[in-house]
């Protein structure tokens, strides 16, 4: 039987013979090709700066210490999200806050926003949940108040907000990705961040390597002589490898294809799943051109006497393993440690009863989505009767 995750990456044979070239060359790290990737990922949204870190996680973080929060400042978020949009926070010992989220999208609400903002809030941290772009430019009220916006596009290379790409940074301080095999290019791990602020890519590049600086003319003391460099803050290593900039460089060329076919196979589920009103997908808004990274439907199981759990196990005994993304943030034990409670999200946890993700992933043909719905479908009408 053949089984389908919820994700995959698709590595053709240039993307292997770009890492190979790589394995062949005099780096592994540090070279040439993590500059190259900087610079088509600029290209690719529009934003003036880049840089590539380990990891989307990486990134979050260094977004949070390059503001130099402390205890006393909050951060708000949505619950409805990978916990890194949220942990990020903490490891600078700064509060989190959320705001509940909108059922039609699965986005952050502005309105809920409006709601949490304190003269402690610093930054606020929207997620392109499942590939859609928020209404970026609502957020320009909070900048206006001093607000940092974040734009959590981990989801969401390759997706438009109205004319511009998401990640241009054209209503926000940056924006940062992931490019996790599952997500819509991949390096392997990895992830990147861009802005438009000269300074804080700066100091981004900075930090991704323990702090260090190699430029002479931004030397604090004298040079010692060429082999001189300075720490001049505490940074960490969250540098990307040559072999995943070549990986990622080589993925990119394709991100408009693999859009395509992302949303081709999302409009292939609405079509399969058509007049079943049991079933409802997130709504696009008109600003939004998405490249969807997941497909997530929502199914009202208590309305229909469905056990979700069943329904999940019975699915993956018939070969299709869907996922649930996400549980909402606050509900987990560490954020309940922190007096966050049932209850207060409710918006984000009607979501999370009624949501199961279907495979979405670009090597998938017509005849796997088709079996995807016809299994779907079937182990949906045995749990109805």
């Amino acid at each position: 039987m053949k089984i389908y995750g919820y994700g995959r990456q698709s590595i053709s044979q240039e993307d292997i013979d770009a890492v190979v070239e790589v394995l062949k060359s005099d780096f592994l790290n540090n070279g040439p090709k993590i500059e190259e990737f900087e610079e088509k990922i600029c290209e690719y949204t529009g934003a003036g700066y880049c840089v590539a870190l380990s990891s989307a996680t990486a990134a979050l973080h260094l977004m949070m210490h390059a503001l130099n929060l402390s205890e006393k400042d909050e951060v708000i978020t949505c619950p409805v999200t990978f916990l890194a949009s949220a942990n990020c926070v903490r490891y600078v010992n700064a509060s989190v806050n959320f705001a509940d989220a909108d059922i039609e999208t699965g986005n952050i609400s502005i309105d809920e926003i409006r709601k949490k903002v304190t003269p402690m809030t610093k930054a606020v941290i929207p997620i392109h949940f499942a590939g859609q772009s928020c209404d970026v430019k609502a957020f320009s009220e909070l900048r206006e108040k001093g607000i940092c916006v974040i734009e959590d596009a981990a989801h969401a290379l390759g997706s438009d907000y109205e004319d511009a790409k998401v990640g241009s940074c054209k209503y926000s301080d940056a924006a940062v990705f992931s490019f996790h095999p599952v997500k819509n290019i991949t390096t392997g791990e990895g992830g990147a961040i861009t802005t438009n602020d000269r300074e804080l890519a700066q100091r981004l590049k900075r930090l991704r390597s323990h702090g260090m600086n190699r430029n002479p003319a931004e030397f604090v003391n004298e040079s010692d002589g060429k082999w001189y460099y300075e720490m001049q803050e505490l940074g960490y290593n969250y540098r990307m490898t040559e072999m995943q900039a070549a990986l990622g460089i080589s993925q990119l060329k394709r991100i408009e294809q693999f859009k395509q076919k992302r949303r081709y196979i999302v409009e292939k589920y609405k079509e399969i799943f058509a007049g079943d009103d049991r079933i409802s997908f997130l709504t696009e808004k008109k600003f939004s051109n998405a490249c969807w990274h997941i497909c997530p439907l929502l199914i009202d199981f208590e309305k229909l006497g469905i056990d979700k759990k069943k329904f999940f196990n019975d699915l993956c005994d018939a070969g299709i393993h869907p996922a649930v993304q996400y549980i909402p943030v606050h509900l987990h034990p560490y954020y309940q440690n922190l007096n966050f409670k049932k209850g207060e999200y409710p918006t984000a946890e009607k979501y999370y009863a009624q949501t199961v993700s279907l495979p979405l992933y670009y090597d998938l043909s017509d005849d796997d989505v088709e079996y995807i719905g016809e299994k779907f479908l079937k182990v949906l009408n045995n749990q109805g009767q």
